[in-house]
Order: structure tokens, then sequence, then C-alpha cells
């Protein structure tokens, strides 16, 4: 059967656009007709009233988004401080931790031998609270965790000095104290140089965070006036052109407004103010108190290590001096610690007695007075100082982190409310102007 070849398909030519009529101009582009009526929409007065309206929406949300932002800051500016409080708390307790442990290491060798137990476990429980406190302090701040990684190696070889120091000195050989003086010089020269710089850099931090929780209220007040500026605009404007004196839906979005500034710029106001009394009280004493143990037990090592010394320690006594004089100085500071400085004078007053002992020759005596634990002897003064300081500096830490949860706790609850107080006062602006423009229709 012979097939006959199918013809193609045929293909449908594009219809052209109808061309123009001669002497006729060409369709406007689309664009321009957009264009057009966008321009028809906004013009004469009823155009610049739907304009108002869009300028007076579009601020109100602006503001609700400001309000939002300011809580949102000084929240997290006091929620900020209270982390940086507490590693700053954590960071100067490492600090005293190691300095009691020094304190304890050089008092217990001044006893020859086998050093007194419960001493020696004091000693031990200070290094491991101090090593457990690193391993938080890093966890809680990465920025830190560098330094403390630096800080971990040198506790090593310090441990390892104090443990060549003890097995010396339990088999009577002179040359432990000399491992001793390393370790102690090995503490002051490596090891607490790196606290004092964390110490220096998260005191930086509470106070950058501290200075910013009152920038918050910045947000709701320049939004706040330049929304109610735009609404008295348009509330002017209106009366210009309607003739009516108060547009009541435009008036209440502006009261709105008004009334979100006033009790919002008061609570974040009262917050920051509150951040501020703690700033200068619970946490001031906190700082100073935590400063003045640290050079507390700084002084109660060097007057071991005097001792040790054996009539060669001028530079460790004249450290003493210093760490005691710093003492008395950051005591003076703490303004809720009644009983502090009594008690820190006696304990000095208890070293005057064992420099004169040594001073005489009379080295047994003055050992005797360091290391005994009778009322009159530099260990009992000095634990009662102890005693007291920690359970202040305890009271004054709980007090600070408790008062600025509390001030977080007072802010207003701008934070989810603003973006809806923003909304409604727009719908409030859009229903004012509505009601006009249907005059126009």
């Amino acid at each position: 059967m012979t097939q006959t070849a199918s013809a193609p398909p045929a293909t449908r030519s594009p219809v052209a656009p109808p061309a123009a009529a001669p002497g006729q101009p060409a369709p406007p582009p689309v664009a321009q007709l957009v264009k057009g009526r966008v321009a028809t929409w906004f013009e004469g007065t009823p155009g610049r009233m739907r304009a108002m309206l869009i300028l007076a929406a579009i601020i109100s949300v602006v503001f609700g988004l400001a309000a939002a932002q300011g809580y949102n800051q000084s929240d997290g500016a006091l929620q900020r401080a209270e982390a940086n409080t507490a590693q700053l708390v954590r960071i100067q307790a490492i600090h005293t931790n190691l300095v009691s442990a020094n304190a304890d290491a050089t008092n217990a060798f001044l006893v020859g031998g086998l050093e007194p137990p419960a001493q020696r476990q004091h000693f031990v429980d200070s290094m491991t609270t101090a090593a457990k406190l690193i391993s938080e302090a890093a966890t809680a701040q990465p920025a830190d965790q560098k330094a403390l990684g630096e800080l971990n190696a040198t506790l090593l070889t310090y441990q390892g000095l104090i443990e060549q120091a003890r097995a010396n000195n339990r088999q009577g050989l002179p040359i432990g104290s000399q491992y001793l003086k390393d370790a102690s010089a090995t503490l002051q020269g490596d090891s607490l140089p790196v606290l004092k710089e964390l110490v220096k850099a998260n005191q930086a931090r509470v106070n950058t965070e501290f200075d910013g929780i009152n920038d918050g209220n910045l947000w709701l007040i320049v939004a706040g006036l330049l929304t109610l500026a735009v609404l008295v605009l348009c509330l002017v404007w209106l009366a210009k052109r309607s003739h009516r004196y108060l547009n009541l839906p435009i008036a209440a979005a502006a009261a709105l407004v008004l009334f979100t500034m006033v009790v919002g710029g008061a609570s974040l106001a009262g917050s920051s103010s509150d951040a501020k009394e703690t700033r200068n009280e619970a946490f001031a004493d906190t700082l100073a108190l935590s400063q003045a143990r640290i050079s507390a037990y700084d002084a109660k090592s060097n007057e071991s290590l005097t001792l040790i010394a054996r009539g060669s320690g001028a530079a460790f006594e004249d450290a003493w001096k210093r760490a005691a004089d710093d003492t008395g100085s950051q005591l003076g500071k703490v303004q809720r610690g009644a009983g502090l400085e009594p008690l820190w004078n006696r304990y000095r007053a208890v070293h005057v007695e064992i420099r004169k002992e040594d001073d005489k020759g009379n080295w047994d005596a003055a050992v005797e007075k360091a290391i005994g634990e009778s009322s009159g002897s530099s260990n009992a003064a000095f634990k009662a100082f102890d005693d007291r300081s920690s359970g202040d500096l305890t009271r004054f830490s709980n007090t600070a982190r408790a008062e600025l949860t509390q001030a977080r706790n007072d802010l207003p609850p701008i934070g989810w409310l603003g973006l809806p107080i923003g909304i409604v006062a727009a719908l409030l602006a859009a229903w004012g102007f509505s009601q006009r423009l249907e005059e126009y229709r």
C-alpha cells in the first residue's frame, strides 16, 4: 500500500497588536498607567489625606517596634550584667582559693614534717574548688577560655613545686624551703597576673552592660516623641481642612502612644535606677570585699614566708605590708561590712607581735604564734576574719544577683506588647482619616 506524506501542520502566525489608527497617538505603557493612577489617588485634599494616613500608620508601627526594641535592649543588658557579674565573682573566687591554698601550704611548712591534716585538707579542697571554678568559668564565658587554659598550665607547675617542697620538708631537707619559695613565686608571677587580667576584662564587660541598661529608654522616648509629633500634625491639619476641632480615633492613637511612653518610660527608668543602686552598693561591696580577702590571704602567705626565710625575709615582710595595707583600703570601701575592720586589725596586731619575737631572735616563739591555734595566735585571728568576710561576701554576691534579677522582672511587658500597641495606634489613625475620606465620596 502506498502511503501519502501528510502535510506539516500549519503554524499560526503571532497576532500583531493593533496598530494605532493613522493620526492617533500610541497607547501609553503600563508603567505610565500605574504612575498616573497613583498620582491621581494622591491628588487634592483626599489624596493628601491618604498620604498622611499612610505616614501616621507607618510611624505608629515603627513606634511599637522601637518600644519593643527598647525593652529588649534593657532586658538584654540586665541579663548580661547579671551573667558577667557572676563570672567576675567566679574569677575572684578562683583567685581567693589559690591564695588561700598557698597560705595553707606556707603556714603548714613551718610545722615541719607532716603538716596538720586539717590544714592539708583545706589546701586540697581549695585547689579542687579552684579547678572546678576554672571549668565553670570557661563554659560560662568563651572569651575567657584561652586565658583560663594558660592558668591551668601554671597551676600544674605550682602544684608540682608544692609537692616537692612537702616531700623535702618531711625529710627535714633545707631545699624544701626553696621549692616552696619557687612555688609561691610561680603563683605570684605566672598564675595571679592571668587572673588579674581576667578580672579587668570581666569588670569592663559588667560596666559596659550597666552603662547600656538605660539606653533602652532612648528608643522609647525618641520614637514616641516622633510619633506624637506626626499624630499631632495630622490632628491640626485635619482640623483646618474639615473644620472639626478633634478627630477622636487619631486623638486616641496619640493618647495610647503617650500612655505607653509615660508608663513604659517610667518603668524602664525605674529598672535602670535599681540597677545603678545595685552597682553602687551590693556589687561594689562584692568587688571590694573579694579583693580584700585576696590581699588578706596574700599577706598571710608572706607572713609564713618571712619566718621560713629565717632572718632574710625582708622582701616578704615588705610584700606583707603592701598586702595588709591593700586589705585595709578595700575594707574601707565596703559599705555594709561592719565589724570586718576590727577583725583585720586584730590579725595585724598579732603579726606585729610575731615580728617582734622574730626580730629579738625568738624564732621558735614567733613560729608558735604564727602556727598555733590558741586565741592569741595569728591563725586564730585570721580565721575569725576569714569566717566573717566569707559569709559577708556570699551575702553581698547573692544580693547583687537577686537585685539584678528583680530589676529585670520589674521591666514593663512592652517587649511583647510593643508591636500590638503600634498596630492598634495605626488602625486608630486609619479609622480617623477614613471618616474624613468618606465625606469626599
